[in-house]
């Protein structure tokens, strides 16, 4: 009886530092990122993070910001239907909602360099990710009536700090 105690004491001090190894890969990992506590934050918000290795956390972020970019495109499509007959502000709308779409598909290009081991490519496409925002802030610009919307500004900036992060984690890999 004595020994079963034994072995199911070692068993669950072996599963704990499993598990705490893992929470230490994620503070260690995220530590080398510009975004830190976000980057925590979103890693310790998804139970797979526990069982991934750097590339698995990677992975995980990626995803975590193509939801976040078709998130934003659907959500500037929906503002197209609700929004006043102001066709410039549909037409910069629109452009928007297709800046971000671009945004998903470099990004979900990223997890693809990344099944290849390409991690320049994939640092590439995860910048080109962070830089289509950029082109929505601008059609605004090219509009003085038009005021760029905070809805827009903060999806904006959190779609770029995500970005930021997975740039850091594919630096902590080495590329």
């Amino acid at each position: 009886m004595t020994s079963s105690v034994y072995i199911f004491l070692l068993i669950s001090l072996i599963l704990t530092s499993l598990t705490n190894g893992d929470a230490g890969l994620i503070q260690t990992t995220c530590k080398t990122t510009k975004y830190a506590d976000l980057c925590v934050s979103i890693l310790h918000s998804d139970p797979t993070s526990l069982n991934s290795d750097t590339k698995g956390l990677t992975l995980i972020l990626i995803r975590v910001a193509t939801d976040n970019a078709t998130a934003t495109s659907t959500f500037l499509s929906s503002q197209l239907l609700t929004t006043t007959n102001d066709t410039t502000l549909k037409t910069v709308l629109k452009e928007c909602s297709h800046m971000y779409a671009f945004s998903g598909d470099a990004l979900r290009a990223s997890v693809q360099d990344f099944a290849s081991e390409s991690y320049d490519y994939a640092y590439m496409h995860v910048m080109a990710a962070a830089d289509y925002p950029n082109a929505c802030r601008n059609a605004f610009r090219r509009y003085p009536k038009l005021i760029y919307p905070q809805a827009i500004a903060s999806r904006e900036d959190e779609l770029k700090h995500i970005c930021d992060v997975v740039l850091g984690m594919i630096d902590h890999l080495g590329f």
